[in-house]
C-alpha cells in the first residue's frame, strides 16, 4: 500500500525509463497511420513487444545486461497483469492470461530472432504473420527495415548508456 514511499534504486530507475521509452515508440501513430499496423489492442500489445524484444536483445549482448533484461522483462509483466486487473479481469483469470502473454512474447522472439539471421525478406515474412496477420506483406516490409535501423542505431549505443535508458528510439519514417 505505501510502495510509493520506498526508493528506488538506479538500476529500477532505469528500468522505469527505458519500459516508459519502449511503451511510448510503440504508441507512435506513425506505425498506424504510415505502416497500417492494426490499430486495436492486439496490434498495440505486437507493437510494445516488437520493441521489448529488440531492447532485451540489446541488453542481452553482454553478461552484464542479463540482469536488467530480467528486470525490464518483470517490469512488462507487471504492466500486463496491471491492466488486466484495470480492465476488470477476475483474479482466476489473470494467470492464464498472463501465460498467453508470456508464449506470445516468446514465440514471437524466436521468430523474430530465426527470421533476422535468415535475411530481411524473413524478418519481414514473420512480422506480415505476427503483426499483419499475413494481410499486409508492403507494410511488413517496411517495418522490417525499420526493425534493422532501429536495431543497427541502437548497437552503436554505449552499453552502459544503453543500460541506463540514455538513448532514443529513432523516429518511425512516415513514407517508405
Amino acid at each position: 500500500m505505501f510502495s510509493f514511499l520506498k526508493k528506488s534504486s538506479p538500476t529500477q530507475r532505469s528500468i522505469e525509463v527505458i519500459y516508459g521509452m519502449i511503451v511510448a515508440q510503440a504508441r507512435q501513430p506513425a506505425f498506424y497511420a504510415a505502416l497500417q499496423v492494426p490499430d486495436t489492442v492486439s496490434g498495440r500489445f505486437d507493437m510494445v513487444l516488437l520493441h521489448l524484444w529488440m531492447v532485451l536483445r540489446m541488453l542481452r549482448q553482454d553478461q552484464a545486461g542479463e540482469e536488467p533484461a530480467q528486470k525490464l522483462f518483470d517490469r512488462f509483466c507487471t504492466d500486463m497483469d496491471d491492466n488486466l486487473r484495470e480492465m476488470g479481469v477476475g483474479d482466476l483469470t489473470v494467470p492464464k492470461r498472463m501465460r498467453k502473454f508470456g508464449e506470445a512474447f516468446y514465440g514471437r522472439s524466436a521468430a523474430y530472432d530465426a527470421a533476422l539471421g535468415a535475411g530481411p525478406v524473413e524478418l519481414g515474412a514473420a512480422l506480415n504473420r505476427n503483426i499483419f496477420n499475413e494481410a499486409d506483406a508492403v507494410n511488413a516490409g517496411r517495418l522490417a527495415v525499420y526493425v534493422a535501423e532501429t536495431l543497427a542505431q541502437l548497437a552503436q549505443v554505449d552499453r552502459a548508456a544503453f543500460a541506463r535508458g540514455a538513448w532514443q528510439f529513432p523516429a518511425v519514417k512516415a513514407e517508405g
